[in-house]
C-alpha cells in the first residue's frame, strides 16, 4: 500500500514542472553505447551516465547483509536516495502504543480488561527476516519494556504464546501510571506466513487473533501489528467488536478511517514528503541549482521543508522523510492520501523553470505489504 500511495503522490508532485514520460534509462545499465576502434583500441561511451539519478523507497543494499551499496548511491555526483527512516518509525509506533495506554488510564479508561494488573498485548509479525518487520517488533518491545537484548540488539523473534510470562525471548515490562504499577506482557506473537509461504499475510493474522482470543481473549488488552493489512484483519475479526485498541503501520486508507471506529492508531511514512523530495532533488539537479533548494532552503515560490519532517544524511547521500503517528487527534488530516504536502505545493514559474522529462521506474508495482 505504501508504494501505491507514494506513486500517487509522485504523480501529484509533478506540479513542480517535472513531466514523467518514457525515454532514457535510470543510468544503471549502459544504453545507446558507442564503440569506436582505431589502432587496436576501443572506447565505450555510456549514455545517461551523468544524468541525475534518485533511488526511492528501496535503498540500494546487500539483500543478505543489509550493507548499503555505496557504489550505487554514488553513481555520479547527482545520485541520491529518498525514503523514510525505518528505525524512527518503529520507535514511534512503540511510543504511540505506550502513550495511548498511559493517557487512557490517566483519563479513567479501563485498559486492563480483566483487572489482573497485567496489560497484555499480542503482536502480528510480518516477516521475521525483513528489516522493517524486525525494526517494528523491536520498537514495540523497547517502548513497552518487554524487549530482551541479544548481542546488543532487542530480540525480534516471535514468542508463540507467553500467557504465563515465562518466555526467555521477551520479558515482562512495567508502567507506573497515577501511582499504580502495571505489568506489561507480550501474550503471544507469530510470523504471519500462510501455507503458500507468503508473509505479511492478513488472513493469517485474522485467524491468529481468533485462535488467541478463543484461548485467552480476556487477557488481551492491546493488539499490535507490523502493518495495517494485518492490523485491520485482526481489528475486523475480533478487536473492533470487543473494544480492544489495535495499532498498525503504513497509514493505509482503511486503517486511518477505522480510527473513528476504535482502531488505535497507525504510522504515516509521509509518502507525500517522499514524493516531493524525490522529484525536487531531480528538479534541482536538472536546473543546476543547489540540491537543498526548495528543501531546506526556501525557493522563489515559497516551497520549503522544516527539519521536523525530513533530514539528510550526507555520508549515504540519503534524504529521509520522518514518520508521523496518526491517532484520534489528527487522523482526519490523513483521510485523503492523494493530497500533496501543503508547505511544498506551490507551483514554480514555468518560464524560469521549464518542463523537464524524467524516467520513473517502479521495481514492483504489485508490492502490497
Amino acid at each position: 500500500m505504501k508504494k501505491r500511495i507514494l506513486a500517487l503522490s509522485l504523480s501529484a508532485a509533478m506540479a513542480l514542472s517535472l513531466a514523467a514520460c518514457g525515454g532514457g534509462d535510470s543510468g544503471t545499465q549502459p544504453s545507446g553505447s558507442q564503440e569506436t576502434s582505431g589502432g587496436g583500441a576501443s572506447t565505450t561511451e555510456v549514455a545517461n551516465k551523468d544524468k541525475p539519478l534518485v533511488w526511492f523507497n528501496r535503498q540500494p543494499s546487500n539483500s543478505t547483509t543489509g550493507e548499503l551499496d555505496m557504489s550505487a548511491l554514488s553513481f555520479n555526483e547527482d545520485t541520491y536516495y529518498v525514503g523514510f527512516d525505518a528505525n524512527q518509525g518503529a520507535e514511534l509506533q512503540g511510543t504511540m502504543i505506550k502513550e495511548y495506554i498511559e493517557k487512557a488510564i490517566a483519563d479513567g479508561v479501563e485498559i486492563d480488561r480483566n483487572g489482573d494488573g497485567v496489560i497484555g498485548y499480542v503482536l502480528a509479525i510480518g516477516d521475521i527476516g525483513h528489516n522493517d518487520s524486525i525494526a517494528r517488533t523491536r520498537g514495540v518491545r523497547a517502548a513497552l519494556g518487554t524487549g530482551v537484548e541479544v548481542d546488543g540488539a532487542i530480540n525480534s523473534d516471535p514468542v508463540g504464546t507467553n500467557t504465563d510470562g515465562s518466555s526467555t525471548i521477551v520479558q515482562d515490562g512495567t508502567l507506573e501510571i497515577n501511582g499504580t504499577t502495571y505489568t506489561v506482557r507480550e501474550l503471544a506473537s507469530q510470523e504471519m506466513k500462510n501455507s503458500s509461504g507468503a508473509t505479511w499475510d492478513a488472513a493469517t493474522a485474522g485467524n491468529a487473533i481468533n485462535t488467541w482470543s478463543a484461548s485467552f481473549g480476556d487477557q488481551i488488552d492491546i493488539v499490535a501489528s507490523n502493518n495495517d493489512g494485518m492490523g485491520m484483519s485482526m481489528f475486523n475479526a475480533w478487536s473492533k467488536a470487543n473494544g480492544v485498541p489495535t495499532f498498525g503501520y503504513d497509514a493505509n486508507s482503511d486503517a486511518v478511517a477505522a480510527i473513528a471506529e476504535g482502531y488505535g492508531g497507525t504510522i504515516s511514512q509521509h509518502a507525500d514528503v517522499q514524493a516531493y523530495l524525490t522529484l525536487r532533488v531531480l528538479r534541482n539537479a536538472l536546473d543546476g541549482v543547489d540540491v537543498d533548494m526548495g528543501i531546506g532552503t526556501e525557493d522563489d515560490a515559497g516551497n520549503v521543508l522544516t527539519d521536523d519532517v525530513f533530514y539528510y544524511d550526507e555520508a549515504t547521500r540519503s534524504y529521509y522523510a520522518l514518520n508521523v503517528a496518526v491517532t484520534a487527534d489528527n487522523y482526519q488530516d490523513f483521510l485523503d492520501s492523494t493530497v500533496t504536502y501543503a508547505p511544498v505545493s506551490n507551483q514554480l514559474d514555468a518560464t524560469a523553470h521549464p518542463t523537464k522529462n524524467v524516467w520513473l521506474n517502479i521495481y514492483n508495482s504489485a508490492d502490497n505489504f
